[in-house]
Formats: structure tokens, C-alpha cells, sequence
């Protein structure tokens, strides 16, 4: 496994023939940059990237999404599969919008002319990775950002993969786990690489006090959070069971706040909360664009996945000096020591999950504590700059492996 390590920030001096560095251009294919980890990831990074010399444009298979204003702002052109960028998500999967996809962004490529292509996502590596090889895009790159467990349910998806990893120049995982994957697929180690997700390192906007009062909390109400999309594998069922067997030993009042996009699993989750006793403790707020403040009124997080990635909300709450509770998956064991920057459980394990919740709940020195110290393995390991200056050393590592100077 190799690993992009940052150094000190400095700019591309790598072009295409004798193009000078405002013409130095690189293509990200994704779905969306609508609402999401990845949309985030690409949303804070990319304005970086293109201050440091880089032209930047994005091409979405889907639709442009509510950020690509965001990004347009920062001279990021913004480019869509559906004429209007209106293609839902999920529909680009039908044969013919996949076909129809492509081709738009074949002649993208064409028009564009872009030094590098970076894919995001299985969907846009799988249409986008063939374009770029038949158009001979100078340097391709494919980066993962979960775990691969949707292969299971496509094999072929899985031969396809493999065979595209030996076109890329880069293969790049966001945590060891995903890294380790890609080590088991592609037979050259030397392309693979490990960069960890980044975010802005900034003082909380409100403390604890101010946020409770705009949000209603009780000052004296202990809360946790929870920030995940109500999908199955985020295991807010193993939460809510874990909740329900310590929720008498909890100090009262008690609540847990559940953010995120409910993707149709929200009744069965609030029959769950009822059958545990613990309905009026359990708090849905749906998708929010607060949640930093929420952070801020919190006492403690909670993340009970069943897979991860590398997720931006336990960095971002460890950030806000929030103690986490996350399960031991993916890129969760990157982001947390163990009993140092806050506890780690095992998956599908309510009985464990509603242990660490009680610690945590009992005891404010350990939450202090872990909080602090996560806080500062945030701010010394995952910022933002960080991470964009691993991806600029990579880019320029690979175009000077080309020769394209």
C-alpha cells in the first residue's frame, strides 16, 4: 500500500506539452453534487484545488444537484448528463440515459480536453472509466470511498471493476479498510493509494449554551446525535435496542436527535422506538442544514453503522469536540483510538452500543476527555488542506510519470 502524504503546499508545474498551468485541467466524473458525503468532499476540496492552478470542471451523471452553485462560485464549471441537469438520481442506471450519459460525456472529454479524470463512485467509474480510455485521457483515476460490499449483489459489476482498475494510473482509498479491498482486486500495489478524508477545521459558530437556546433543548437534558440517512446498513435499529436496555439507568431527561434523509425506513424505526419504551426520548429531525449547531448542543455522538467508508460526520463531530461512540468498521478504526479519542463497539451489537452509551451518559469527565483528544487528532490528521495537498502531490506525481511536462 502506498501512501500520499501531505508536504508543504505548492503549485502544479506539470502541463500538457507546452500549455502553461492555467490550462492544466482535470475532469471529476461523479453522480451528483447534490446532498452527501462525497458531494461534500468534492465541494470543499475542489475550490482548493483549482486556487492552486488546476482548471476544474465536474461532470454529474445525474443531476447538477443544489451544490454546483457552490462550486460554479469558485470558477468550477459544472457540467450534466440531462441537457438541464434535471436526471433524477438512480434513473442514469436505465441502458439507454446510461448510454446517452456517456456520450455526453464523451464529447465533454473532447471538448474539454482534460489532463486528468477522476472518478467518484461506482456508478460514474463504470460508465466514465471506458470513455476516458477511449478518448485517451492522459492520466485516469478511480477513487472508492466505501466499502465494496455492493459487489455481492453484482457480480459483474465486480469483472468490470478488476478490469478497469488496469487502465487507471491511481486507484485511492479514504480509509485502510477500503484500501485494503482495492489491494485484493487490482495486482498492482504501486497504484494504489491512501488519502483520508478532510474538513474545515473551524471554531464551532455557536457553544453549547447559545445552541440549546435556538434549538428549544433544556440546558440540563443530556443529548446525543446521531447524523445518518435512515438506510438499513446505518444500524439505527441496533441504536435504538441498545437505547432501549440501558434507558432506565440514564440519567433523566434524556434524548437521542436522529438526522438524515429518510430513505423509507423511518415508521419502522419509530414502531422500534415505541415497542423499546423510549419513543418520547427519540427525537427524528430529517435532513437539516443546522447541524452544526446541533453538534454544538450535543453531549455526545453516535455512529452504529454496519459498513463505513470513511464518514465525514465522525470527524466533523470530533471536530465540534464531540465524544463518539461508532462502531468498528471501515474507516471508523482510522478515525478513532479506541478509549483515547473516543469508543469504538463492535457492528450489530445493541448490547455494546447501549454500554458505551451509558459510560458516556455517566460519566462528563469522559466525555470531556475523549472529546478534547478527538478534537485534536482532527485538527493534526483530517484537515481539509491536508487532504487536497495529497491529491495535488498525486496529480503531479502521475502527470510527471507521463512525461506531460
Amino acid at each position: 500500500m502506498n501512501s500520499t502524504e501531505p508536504v508543504a503546499a505548492r503549485s502544479l508545474n506539470v502541463g500538457r506539452g507546452n500549455s502553461s498551468a492555467a490550462e492544466r485541467r482535470l475532469l471529476i466524473v461523479t453522480e451528483s453534487l447534490g446532498v452527501g458525503g462525497t458531494e461534500s468532499h468534492l465541494v470543499r476540496i475542489l475550490p482548493r484545488l483549482a486556487a492552486s492552478g488546476l482548471k476544474v470542471a465536474v461532470f454529474c451523471l445525474a443531476e447538477r444537484g443544489e451544490q454546483a452553485d457552490v462550486l460554479e462560485a469558485h470558477a468550477v464549471e459544472v457540467l450534466a448528463a440531462s441537457p438541464k441537469g434535471t436526471l433524477e438520481r438512480g434513473h442514469h442506471h436505465h441502458p439507454v440515459l446510461v448510454a446517452r450519459a456517456a456520450a455526453r460525456l464523451f464529447w465533454s472529454i473532447r471538448r474539454w480536453n482534460p489532463h486528468i479524470a477522476h472518478f467518484y463512485l461506482p456508478g460514474p467509474y463504470l460508465v466514465g472509466a471506458p470513455v476516458a480510455v477511449a478518448t485517451r485521457v492522459p492520466v485516469k483515476i478511480m477513487s472508492r470511498r466505501s466499502l465494496s460490499d455492493y459487489q455481492q449483489s453484482w457480480p459483474a459489476v465486480t469483472r468490470i471493476e478488476r478490469v478497469l482498475h488496469g487502465a487507471m494510473d491511481a486507484l485511492v482509498g479514504n480509509s485502510r479498510a477500503v484500501v485494503a479491498q482495492l489491494n485484493s482486486e487490482c495486482a498492482a500495489e504501486s497504484k494504489i493509494r491512501l488519502i483520508y478524508n478532510g474538513i474545515d477545521i473551524v471554531k464551532p459558530p455557536i457553544n453549547r449554551c447559545s445552541a440549546r437556546r435556538m434549538l428549544g433543548l433544556d440546558d440540563h437534558e443530556l443529548i446525543g446525535l446521531v447524523v445518518a440517512n435512515l438506510i438499513p446498513y446505518k444500524g439505527h435499529q441496533d441504536l435504538l435496542r441498545g437505547l432501549g436496555q440501558v434507558a432506565r439507568q440514564l440519567p433523566s431527561p434524556w434524548r437521542v436527535l436522529l438526522v438524515g434523509r429518510d430513505e423509507g425506513l423511518r415508521p419502522k424505526l419509530e414502531c422500534l422506538a415505541r415497542s423499546e419504551g423510549i419513543a418520547h426520548n427519540v427525537q427524528f429531525l430529517g435532513q437539516r442544514s443546522d447541524v452544526s449547531s446541533l453538534m454544538a448542543a450535543a453531549d455526545f455522538g453516535l455512529l452504529t453503522s454496519h459498513e463505513e467508508g470513511f464518514s465525514n460526520v465522525v470527524i466533523e463531530a470530533m471536530a465540534s469536540g464531540l465524544a463518539m461512540v461508532a462502531t468498528s468498521v471501515g474507516g471508523n478504526l482510522d478515525a478513532i483510538i479506541d478509549e483515547r479519542t473516543g469508543l469504538l463497539v463492535p457492528p450489530r451489537d445493541p448490547t455494546a452500543i447501549g454500554e458505551a452509551v451509558l459510560r458516556l451518559a455517566l460519566d462528563p469527565n469522559l466525555r470531556k476527555t475523549l472529546g478534547e483528544a478527538g478534537r485534536i487528532r482532527v485538527e493534526r490528521e483530517f484537515s481539509i488542506d491536508r487532504c487536497a495537498q495529497a491529491h495535488r502531490e498525486l496529480y503531479q506525481a502521475l502527470l510527471a510519470k507521463r512525461s506531460i511536462d
